[in-house]
């Protein structure tokens, strides 16, 4: 049968694509429709439906990779609308709703069933490549995809020096689309390491080769030790609580430099209006900050901006006098370093504002500017109106979208990081829209910063899949709005059960290399969306629930700045209220639960870096429990967001050796029967359980300079800017 099962694929990871047919009958005349979604970045001019005979009609054949996509149509370049016929449409927790699409390869056309002896070619990937071959924590990682309970197993045979060693493959993780297969060995990355991945179904039995699937062993898979690079991520930020700071909304903390029409602090926030948040605010409240176990906070543009979320930088160079001097930043970020937090900021290098010196120029100039190539114009003379002669992001002609790729703008670019790392000791940058930035700006990037300081953090900002960022040659991590997503389905809305909720939380830990789940910027919300207690409808006990599995999932937690005293707030502008500080008192059960949080994640390795395994689920009773297992500690999580006491008995992995555990967010003691472990939880509460007689402390330090801290060894299309 050589013409069934040679090359029936290959494993370069070109996903196989399913034809899918927008369609759009519109009730007036319209001069253009065009679809944007999750498969083309929600460009919304990136592919143009036609119109049909009818004059009324518009359709779009498109050729998309299997599974779960968003989506809107744009009318006449500006209206965003929810697909009519869409069998479902879901609100992204942001304000917008999305139609849902949901493809599934030709070959999915029947009910899979392991044994069958009929294997789902589409579904079958592995490669020698993260995240499939991964070098973590002194082992190595083969990951392999393939159709849900549609295999037997997965084998692999390693070849040594007493022979072929035969490693079986286990599942950890499934969905409505793909089931993922995982096998660790140790590897000390001195001798070269050859291996074949056999797939068993029933009777049937094939060989998954480079060249192919085959009955027959052939060309084996081989990692050579002298060329592998492991994609080493920043061993910090694992460790690390972040909080974010949009600047403007902070603490004022020196009226000089108010704007003159600076708002009341407890104003009500507009696109345009301003607060007078300060870099001496900030510094005035570090105390507070450190008491709250903080170790990095993320900073929000900080440059020279016409706006208040100073996204569209006038000078990259020079802070903002509202926000204060150049110097005063330094001095804070001094002043952070010395208490132990890092510093993150973040920069907006797909677009300037209008009046940045290179834009002006060619405002001024015209065709004979020098700066004419830094930005994509489409005509002269440039003027800033509706329907630009310029490339602008999302259209808003107050945001020309950067040329990154002609020379002299990517040299800049570089030299913005440059001058920031050398006056800040910057510990992370994060790349705003990164998703709309040419990938080799990001590859270059990542050369020229992590050549000079490799535990720079690099963080991208993707809401969706980012792993084609995260395979070692652009970023460190991304936001990880897939978490929120699954958080505030699950917590917020109560549209999803329990089962669905550890299949996305497994999916989005599955999508990357564990190096970087564990990097991962884990958020409820940001700038960019409601506040998740609001969210919540008030309710504060779904929202502390929600933030105790932020705090114990794999990643690095991020507060959004008085998610920790329990603000409110709607969509952008609501959400970037000022800080109430008369909230922060001792007895504000949101600051309570945070500042405990943040304690126990910080004694816990396990939460900081373990593995996550899924111990149990209860459907009915809306509650789960899941395990964070790491050689020299673990823990145990436990959550019931039901109204009534729920009941679980966890059968304890063998990794797990001790029978007696004390539960660190109440204090209670539970004992283990053998390998069996009974909790019984009540209503809207959650138990974090750590082995009797755990003693990791974290090290609390000032952090030195940047060459003293040793490295390893080696949307919805609308979604403000903002």
């Amino acid at each position: 049968m050589i013409g069934l099962l040679s090359l029936i694929l290959l494993p370069t990871l070109v996903e196989s694509r399913v034809r899918h047919t927008f369609e759009y009958r519109a009730d007036k005349t319209l001069n253009s429709v065009y679809v944007a979604g999750t498969f083309n970045n929600w460009n919304k001019t990136a592919s143009p439906m036609r119109i049909q005979a009818d004059g009324r009609t518009w359709q779009l054949a498109m050729d998309l990779i299997p599974g779960r996509h968003l989506y809107k149509f744009v009318l006449n370049g500006e209206d965003w609308i929810v697909d009519p016929k869409a069998k479902k449409n879901e609100d992204d927790g942001s304000g917008h709703t999305n139609s849902v699409l949901i493809l599934l390869p030709s070959d999915y056309n029947r009910p899979a069933k392991a044994g069958d002896g009929i294997i789902a070619r589409s579904a079958l990937a592995h490669s020698t490549k993260v995240p499939y071959l991964n070098w973590d924590q002194g082992k190595l990682t083969f990951t392999f995809r393939a159709r849900p309970n549609d295999l037997s197993y997965v084998e692999m045979f390693l070849e040594g020096p007493n022979g072929e060693q035969c490693v079986e493959f286990h599942e950890t993780n499934r969905d409505d689309f793909y089931a993922t297969y995982r096998a660790r060995v140790t590897w000390d990355r001195k001798k070269d390491l050859i291996y074949r991945l056999m797939l068993v179904d029933g009777a049937k039995r094939v060989y998954y080769r480079p060249d192919g699937l085959s009955e027959n062993p052939g060309k084996p898979f081989v990692i050579s030790a002298k060329t592998f690079q492991p994609f080493m991520t920043p061993h910090w930020v694992e460790k690390t609580v972040f909080y974010q700071i949009f600047p403007d909304r902070f603490a004022n903390g020196d009226r000089s430099n108010d704007p003159a029409d600076v708002m009341p602090w407890d104003g009500k926030p507009t696109y345009s209006n301003r607060f007078g948040g300060d870099a001496v605010g900030v510094q005035k409240h570090l105390d507070y900050l450190s008491k709250l176990g903080i170790g990095a906070i993320y900073f929000n543009p900080v440059f020279r901006s016409p706006s208040n979320h100073r996204y569209d930088a006038t000078d990259y160079k020079t802070v903002d006098p509202e926000f204060g001097s150049n110097q005063e930043f330094f001095d804070l970020a001094k002043a952070m370093h010395g208490r132990g937090i890092r510093t993150v900021m973040d920069f907006a290098f797909n677009h300037t504002a209008v009046d940045f010196p290179a834009f002006l120029d060619i405002r001024t100039k015209g065709e004979s500017s020098k700066f004419k190539d830094w930005y994509f114009i489409r005509s002269f003379p440039v003027e800033v109106k509706e329907n630009p002669p310029y490339e602008a992001w999302f259209g808003f002609p107050s945001m020309p979208k950067l040329n990154v790729m002609n020379p002299e703008t990517h040299a800049y670019i570089l030299s913005v990081i440059d001058f920031w790392r050398k006056n800040v000791d910057l510990d992370g940058i994060r790349l705003d829209v990164a998703n709309e930035v040419d990938m080799q700006m990001w590859r270059d990037l990542r050369k020229h910063v992590k050549g000079a300081a490799p535990q720079t953090w690099i963080l991208g900002e993707e809401w969706g899949d980012a792993s084609a960022w995260l395979t070692g040659d652009q970023w460190d991590a991304s936001m990880n709005y897939a978490f929120r997503d699954a958080c505030l389905k699950f917590f917020a809305e109560d549209s999803i059960g329990v089962k669905e909720l550890t299949q996305r939380l497994m999916r989005n830990y599955s999508l990357y290399a564990p190096q970087v789940s564990r990097n991962q910027f884990n958020l409820l919300g940001s700038h960019d969306t409601p506040r998740f207690l609001t969210l919540c409808n008030g309710n504060e006990q779904l929202a502390q629930l929600a933030a105790i599995l932020q705090f114990t999932w794999v990643g690095a937690p991020s507060i959004y700045y008085g998610d920790e005293l329990g603000m409110e707030g709607g969509a952008d502008p609501d959400n970037r209220r000022g800080m109430q500080w008369g909230k922060a008192t001792p007895n504000n059960p949101f600051l309570k639960l945070y500042t405990k949080l943040t304690a126990i994640r910080k004694s816990s390795a396990a939460l900081q870096s373990g593995d996550p395994l899924i111990l149990a689920t209860n459907e009915a009773g809306k509650s789960l429990a899941f395990a964070r297992l790491l050689e020299s500690d673990q823990a145990i999580v436990a959550i019931n967001r039901s109204g009534a006491t729920q009941k679980l008995t966890l059968k304890l992995p063998s990794s797990i050796a001790a029978k007696s555990f004390t539960d660190v967010l109440a204090g209670k003691k539970w004992a283990a029967i053998k390998s069996n472990l009974t909790l019984s939880i009540p209503a809207y509460s959650a138990a974090i359980l750590r082995p009797v007689g755990s003693t990791h402390r974290p090290r609390i330090r000032a952090l030195t300079h940047r060459k003293e801290i040793p490295s390893y060894s080696r949307r919805n299309g609308a979604r403000r800017n903002s």
